[in-house]
C-alpha cells in the first residue's frame, strides 16, 4: 500500500513528534522512538574549494556533498569515516517524506540495520541553517546519538535548527554541491511501510558507492 506524504503532513508530524530522526544500530527503530531530521536549500556559509567533498552514487544518478569540517568538525570527522570504512556502500534511503527530507545511511536494501561506531557530539549550535539541500546528521531524542544515519532537506526547515524543535536541534555539517536534481528525482518516489517503519521507497533507491572525491 503505497503512502505518500505531502509537505503539510510532513509538518504536522514535525510538531507532534519532534521529527523522525535515525536511530543508532544500539536502539529500537519503531515510530514512537524516532526523530526525523531535516535540511533545505542555500548554500552553507564559510566553505572553500578545499572543504572535503564525497561523492554518493546513487540508483538514481550522482551526488556529491560538499561539507564544512570548520562549523562541524566532530560530525564531518565521523561522516567521512563511515565513507572510508565503505560503510555507506550497498546501504539505501530508507525514509523519504516528499516535502520534508530524505534520510539514508543506516539500513541495507532488506532493510537490516547496520552496526555503527560510537554515537558523536551534537554539533547543532554552529550557525549552520536546516535549509534546502543542506545534509545533517539524524538522531534519537538523545542529543548525543548520532551515528551513521545523515539526512538531506528537501525544503527550508527552520524548525529543525537549535534551540528547536527539543531545545537542542539537528546539526547541519553540509550541502548537496551538485545533484540536486537526482535529491528531487528521489523525493517523489512512492513509499510505503516494512515493519515499524514507514516511508520506505517501494523499490529501494541505493546508495552503490559513497567516496571521498580527491
Amino acid at each position: 500500500m503505497i503512502c505518500r506524504r505531502n509537505s503539510t503532513l510532513a509538518l504536522a508530524s514535525l510538531a507532534l513528534n519532534a521529527l523522525f530522526a535515525a536511530v543508532p544500530a544500539q536502539a529500537q527503530d519503531t515510530p514512537t522512538k524516532v526523530l526525523i531530521l531535516q535540511f533545505e536549500k542555500a548554500a552553507v556559509p564559510g566553505q572553500t574549494q578545499n572543504a572535503p567533498k564525497v561523492r554518493l552514487l546513487t540508483s538514481m544518478g550522482e551526488i556529491v556533498l560538499q561539507l564544512d569540517p570548520d562549523k562541524a568538525p566532530k560530525t564531518v570527522e565521523n561522516f567521512l569515516t563511515y565513507v572510508k570504512a565503505r560503510h555507506y556502500d550497498g546501504t539505501v534511503f530508507h525514509r523519504v517524506i516528499d516535502g520534508f527530507m530524505i534520510q539514508g545511511g543506516g539500513y541495507t536494501a532488506d532493510m537490516q540495520l547496520k552496526p555503527t561506531r560510537s554515537p558523536i557530539p551534537l554539533e547543532a549550535s554552529n550557525g549552520l541553517k536546516n535549509l534546502r539541500y543542506t545534509v545533517a546528521m539524524a538522531r534519537t531524542g538523545e542529543p548525543n546519538s548520532a551515528t551513521s544515519q545523515f539526512f538531506i532537506n528537501v525544503r527550508d526547515n527552520a524548525s529543525l535548527d537549535a534551540p528547536n524543535p527539543d531545545s537542542h536541534g539537528y546539526a547541519v555539517f553540509g550541502k548537496v554541491l551538485s545533484g540536486t536534481e537526482v535529491v528531487d528525482k528521489i523525493r517523489v518516489v512512492p513509499t510505503g511501510n516494512k515493519g515499524a517503519l514507514q516511508n520506505v521507497p517501494i523499490t529501494p533507491v541505493t546508495i552503490d558507492s559513497a567516496t571521498l572525491v580527491k
